[in-house]
């Protein structure tokens, strides 16, 4: 199981409820599904230079670090700057049932794409059943 936990997100919820869409949105937005034997998450990262994407798993924490810098040269100046820059952290916090060791992640078109796989104990399984022989036999 995936298990998400954002300290901000209620907050969020309510300020852009209050404010509209003008209030602070997520610079890592996320979308994350179960398909078949495994959970798919995807990150949107436009703009974002993949040798700068940082992953790592400890204890069942996923963390995800990423960099954007501004394009505009360092002696530019800066007309409209709306585009978030900086350093971006997310922490996802993964169930028992996952098998973090074989986490997959690729990045294409701006989109950030992990595939983590159910663990194989943690698969449904089919017991099957054995019958015995209910008649005893008496030896005389």
């Amino acid at each position: 199981m995936l298990m998400r936990t954002d300290p901000f997100r209620d907050l969020d919820r309510l300020t852009q409820q209050v404010f509209g869409s003008a209030a602070r949105t997520s610079a890592m937005p996320m979308d994350a599904y179960r398909a078949g034997d495994e959970f798919v998450v995807h990150f949107d990262l436009p703009g974002i230079d993949p040798e700068t994407i940082d992953l790592d798993v400890e204890r069942n924490v996923l963390n995800v670090r990423v960099e954007r810098r501004s394009p505009a040269p360092e002696n530019a100046e800066l007309i409209v700057a709306e585009r978030p820059t900086g350093t971006f952290t997310r922490q996802l916090f993964l169930g028992d049932t996952l098998d973090t060791e074989r986490i997959d992640a690729s990045y294409d078109a701006g989109v950030l794409t992990l595939r983590i796989p159910v663990a194989e104990q943690a698969k449904p399984r089919r017991i099957q059943i054995t019958g015995g022989d209910s008649r005893k036999q008496i030896s005389s």
